[in-house]
């Protein structure tokens, strides 16, 4: 079995008979950012003198940039803007949890702020009322490492039983998902819902459908959220695009696709024409898929596991090894949304959905046919 924090450990019910107290009229507002790493997060509480009605309620506040990869000691301060605001479900109402963007000394964005770039494009875009869904896998593992629920000295029995499987032989960690499901609800996370994947200890859930940059605000909340329920449980979710070697499917970040157009009666054909232009811009998007300019994917996709070949750009109808998959439902239906199966689990959904929306809503010569 794998083995779970000491903080797992401690008594819970002395920690209730703290989190039960009165707090009058203040209110616990829980800051929340990307690190210099691109991947992780961060976060650190505050006390606000009342419970704020909107984000403009929340004010800036600052951190030391040089314990977290984002600046150096001798210039460590930077500004935390906050962007977005959800119900917090650790410390429940009327406290907040506030997603910001990172400003550096002299107020640009911070080198992994994508966020600043990501919304002056879907501000460009937003007359074609772009939206997103993006399925998040993830595995669990113990805190040395090894997938929870693996023998220590083995591995389970082979891939097939465990995807959408039931029963203690087949689904490791369920409580983790059904309680971190419960906490996307309660914050406000627009969760479409969850399963098990192929990998036993591998789990996905889906955010979505979200407009703009919606999408990068809530996936990153919701990872947040995954982070937290899971250090209650003792235990670590990790993004890592393909975290065992060898028979094992790894974790990728399908992004779903649409606009107004393609969602409306013979929208298939400017699905057609978004996945021409991304067929053009296919290194591109590698670059920007993973927070290692396609380092991680290459561990990922490999053409097997329900994975296209990370060289090439494929695209199919109802094909998971594909680059681009268009669904079933919306080639009968002629309309519809497109999958994007290359993302790796770890991407920035900033990123990621700016990079969609530029390719297929602005970069093109003809863009004038697809408004």
């Amino acid at each position: 079995m794998a083995s779970v924090s000491h903080s797992s450990h401690l008594n819970k019910a002395v920690r209730q008979q703290y989190m039960g107290l009165p707090q009058g009229e203040k209110c616990q507002v829980t800051y929340i950012w990307i690190d210099g790493t691109g991947e992780a997060l961060r976060n650190k509480t505050r006390t606000l003198d009342s419970e704020p009605k909107c984000i403009d309620e929340i004010p800036e506040w600052n951190f030391d940039g040089s314990s977290t990869y984002q600046s150096e000691g001798s210039n460590s301060d930077m500004y935390l803007v906050p962007v977005s605001m959800f119900r917090d479900p650790f410390t429940l109402d009327p406290n907040k949890l506030v997603l910001c963007e990172v400003l550096k000394y002299n107020r640009l964005p911070a080198e992994t702020n994508h966020r600043a770039s990501c919304s002056k494009v879907m501000e460009e875009v937003k007359e074609h009322c772009i939206w997103f869904g993006m399925e998040q896998e993830y595995t669990l593992l113990g805190i040395d490492g090894h997938p929870y629920g693996w023998p220590v000295n083995g591995f389970p029995a082979p891939q097939g039983p465990f995807y959408c499987g039931v029963g203690a032989d087949c689904a490791y960690g369920r409580d983790i998902v059904e309680c971190h499901y419960k906490a996307c609800l309660y914050a406000g996370i627009n969760i479409f819902g969850t399963n098990a994947e192929v990998m036993p200890s591998q789990w996905e859930f889906q955010v979505g459908t979200c407009e703009g940059i919606e999408m990068g605000d809530q996936l990153w909340v919701a990872r947040f959220l995954l982070h937290r329920v899971s250090e209650d449980f003792g235990v670590v979710a990790s993004l890592d695009p393909k975290p065992m070697t060898g028979s094992w499917n790894g974790a990728g970040c399908h992004t779903n696709v649409s606009t107004k157009q393609m969602r409306e009666a013979g929208g298939l054909q400017y699905i057609e024409q978004a996945i021409e232009k991304l067929s053009k811009k296919h290194p591109e998007h590698i670059q920007v898929y993973d927070p290692h300019g396609g380092k991680d994917n290459i561990r990922r996709l490999t053409g097997a596991f329900e994975t296209s070949n990370i060289n090439d750009f494929s695209a199919g109808l109802a094909n998971r090894g594909a680059s681009i998959r268009i669904p079933r439902q919306v080639g009968q239906e002629k309309k519809g949304y497109f999958e994007d199966r290359r993302p790796s689990a770890n991407c920035d959904p900033y990123a990621v959905t700016k990079a969609i929306a530029t390719t297929c809503l602005l970069d093109s010569d003809d863009a004038e046919e697809s408004k």
